[in-house]
C-alpha cells in the first residue's frame, strides 16, 4: 500500500521561515530511517503558498488564483509516499518523526488508489496507458 504523508502548513512555514540545523538533521536522520526499511518512496517541502498558484474548473472555464492563500490549516508544507503494509504502519512511521514546525503541527496520512481500486472502469487498454505512462517516468528519473 502507498500513503501520501501530508505536512500541514503553519504560519511559520507560510512566511517563509526555513527549519533549523537541529530540525534539518533530525529530519535527514528520519529520511535514512525510512529508506533503510524500504518505506520511502519520494518525500519533498515545498515554498509558501505565496509563491504558489492555483487553478479554478467550472466546465471549460479556467481561473487563475496567485498565491498567498489564506487558510494556512488547508495548505501543504511538504510531503512523503511510502509504501508500507498497512495504515497501522504508516501511522507508526510518522509517530517517529520529529515535529516538523515549531510549535503544533500536523501530519495528514492519505492512501494512494492502486489500479485495482477502479475496477472494471479501468479497462485493459486504460491499464496498458496507466503501466506505459509509469515506466515513462520512471525512465527519466
Amino acid at each position: 500500500m502507498r500513503f501520501m504523508v501530508i505536512v500541514k502548513a503553519s504560519q511559520a512555514s507560510e512566511a517563509g521561515v526555513m527549519p533549523s540545523e537541529e530540525l534539518l538533521a533530525a529530519m535527514g536522520r528520519y529520511n535514512e530511517e525510512l529508506v533503510a526499511a524500504g518505506v520511502l518512496l519520494a518525500g519533498e517541502g515545498l515554498h509558501p503558498s505565496a509563491k504558489g498558484a492555483r487553478v479554478r474548473f467550472s466546465g471549460e472555464q479556467r481561473q487563475v488564483i496567485a498565491g498567498p492563500f489564506a487558510e494556512t490549516k488547508e495548505l501543504i508544507a511538504g510531503y512523503w509516499l511510502f509504501q508500507v503494509e498497512s495504515l497501522e504502519e504508516a501511522v507508526e512511521w510518522v509517530k517517529r518523526c520529529p515535529n516538523p514546525m515549531p510549535g503544533e503541527s500536523e501530519i495528514e496520512i492519505r492512501q494512494l488508489f492502486e489500479a485495482e481500486d477502479f475496477g472494471a472502469e479501468l479497462t485493459p487498454e486504460l491499464r496498458e496507458q496507466e503501466e506505459r505512462i509509469r515506466e515513462q517516468i520512471a525512465r527519466q528519473q
